[in-house]
């Protein structure tokens, strides 16, 4: 087999586009109480499979309105749970009878999301769960599943073969890679070895066969980091917080993605009441791209098959701040060190265009002082209405009063209107010399 620590996917696309759609959707959308609750109610396999399989029936099931929501938010690629930890497959796969076409829904409900995504302009990424707690050659652990701590788990386990369902994946990617056109990312989860040896880990998965074949079949494609193979992946993905500077392995600056939820559950959950507001999930975003890297934002749909009005909301929301200010996200980075930012602001930087985007936290009293700055900028504006902004700073009396004040020679003062503008994060395009 190749050296596939030295394979790498194509990620200039993945760096430019910036913000993407996570969309966890299974059986557990019926329970509506966390895409864990098989696992966290100890439902076992048979009961769950028993209540929940016949019944999923998503008859208002419109994939191209889940797109143009996730087009009109400013997202550029979706990940979609092809199947999840608790075995259910979206697609008409051959190697199970637990998969969609089996239940009410009477087809297959990958295809026509994949078709009405990619008509938005939108690249399509897969989940797929190295867990299973519902098949029958699934090693039953003392970690994670609904039968982790059974009396009888050592007894279910007879006859299993990890390897068997190792090849199960193998065959189950292969469909997906090869039945669905161009995939551009293969977003895996997750490994949890323990020293004790009761977890499971690449040995578990067969990581390098199942990465080779990934890498055979999709050269280009992005791999996440989540086979527990050091070296492999082309992203980071640290799940539900921001790192407070640019993500790094071993000291080195890496390709990374946040993945975060609209409140903690991934799966839809009718009572959850802790939303973050859309105000916060934008700072979320500019946040990212101010340190290098991603945002993918997770809506778990309704088991018949909606983006819930929470979710619409703060996606209209996004997308109304993404439509005016976008140019400070796509096609930008973390800004090169020589930029100071200023308190409660974020930067990002476009090095083609040579352009520094000041993202205002918290709104200053009529001025905005960058150090570094003065003499080396044209022109700036606000990037929402296109407005521009005058650079003169304080006036000649403030100035004589000004020692002390820390206000430095090379400082660049920008001149605001008072009254912060009608945006929940306001962005200062500034255009370099």
């Amino acid at each position: 087999m190749a050296d596939i620590t030295r394979m790498r996917g194509d990620t200039s696309w993945f760096v430019r586009d910036r913000f993407g759609m996570f969309i966890h959707w299974g059986l557990y959308s019926l329970g509506a109480r966390h895409e864990w609750m098989m696992h966290n109610e100890r439902v076992p396999p048979e009961v769950y499979r028993q209540r929940y399989f016949p019944r999923f029936d998503p008859d208002l099931y419109d994939p191209k309105i889940w797109a143009r929501a996730a087009a009109d938010a400013g997202m550029k690629y979706f990940v979609v749970t092809t199947k999840h930890h608790e075995g259910f497959c979206l697609w008409d796969t051959s190697y199970t009878d637990f998969k969609a076409p089996n239940t009410p829904a009477g087809r297959d409900l990958l295809k026509p999301m994949v078709e009405a995504f990619r008509a938005e302009g939108i690249r399509v990424g897969f989940y797929y769960s190295l867990l299973d707690w519902s098949h029958p050659d699934f090693v039953l652990d003392g970690v994670n599943g609904p039968l982790r701590d059974a009396p009888d788990r050592e007894e279910r386990n007879r006859g299993r073969d990890q390897g068997r369902y190792a090849a199960y994946m193998r065959n189950q990617v292969k469909e997906l890679l090869t039945k669905f056109g161009d995939v551009d990312v293969m977003w895996f989860d997750f490994s949890y070895p323990k020293p004790d040896g009761s977890g499971k880990g690449r040995a578990d998965w067969e990581s390098e066969e199942l990465a080779g074949l990934v890498r055979s079949l999709r050269p280009s494609i992005i791999l996440d980091d989540r086979l527990d193979l050091p070296g492999v992946g082309d992203i980071v993905t640290p799940e539900q917080y921001q790192p407070r500077q640019w993500y790094t392995r071993d000291g080195v600056p890496v390709t990374w993605e946040a993945c975060q939820t609209f409140s903690g559950s991934w799966g839809y959950h009718r009572d959850e009441a802790d939303w973050r507001d859309a105000d916060e999930l934008i700072r979320t975003l500019i946040d990212a791209v101010s340190k290098g890297g991603n945002l993918l934002l997770n809506v778990g749909p309704t088991s018949r098959g909606q983006f819930d009005d929470r979710a619409l909301d703060r996606l209209q929301a996004i997308g109304r701040w993404t439509k005016r200010n976008g140019r400070s996200i796509y096609g930008c980075t973390q800004a090169p060190s020589e930029f100071r930012c200023p308190p409660d602001c974020r930067l990002t930087w476009n090095a083609e265009k040579r352009r520094l985007y000041v993202h205002l936290f918290a709104w200053p009293y009529k001025h905005l002082h960058i150090d570094g700055l003065k003499g080396r900028v044209s022109y700036a504006q606000l990037l929402h209405d296109g407005s521009e902004l005058k650079t003169e700073g304080l006036e000649g009396w403030q100035m004589e009063r000004a020692t002390g004040a820390g206000i430095r020679e090379d400082t660049l003062t920008v001149n605001l209107p008072q009254r912060k503008p009608d945006v929940a994060v306001p962005v200062i395009e500034l255009f370099l010399k």
